[in-house]
């Protein structure tokens, strides 16, 4: 009977992911990095460290409910870093880590596409609802 290492079992896991497969932990992972403000977020991190209230101004329209649960997600999954600087007040920064940097070119890019193709999109819309 052959025995694996951890190192083995890990790699085993690692080819078995199937992000198809709801029960697979990549299918949660792409749910969470594909919803809207996790995708923005991670846009608006790449110029740099940024203060809670500098990330809210760039994203109008997210409450700050939402904006906080986005980045205590981002957070757990080590995609982004959050540092607290002891200060009166306390200043709080956020910084995209290394595995989040290389997820935002990804978003980053996502977003540029939607802004630059949203008239195609609007077209293929008013086409789609004329023929409905």
């Amino acid at each position: 009977m052959a025995t694996t290492t951890a190192a083995q079992r890990r790699e085993q896991a690692r080819v078995e992911y199937d992000a198809f497969i709801k029960a697979c932990p990549t299918h949660q992972l792409v749910g969470r990095i594909s919803e809207k403000w996790a995708c923005l977020t991670l846009a608006a991190l790449v110029p740099g460290p940024r203060r809670y209230s500098d990330i809210s101004r760039t994203m109008a329209g997210v409450s700050p409910k939402m904006l906080t649960q986005t980045l205590r997600s981002l957070e757990r999954d080590g995609l982004v870093s959050r540092t607290v600087t002891p200060s009166v007040p306390v200043r709080v920064d956020y910084e995209l880590t290394a595995l989040g940097r290389s997820l935002s070119e990804l978003m980053a890019s996502v977003k540029h596409w939607a802004e630059t193709h949203i008239e195609e999109v609007h077209e293929a819309r008013e086409r789609y609802d004329a023929e409905a």
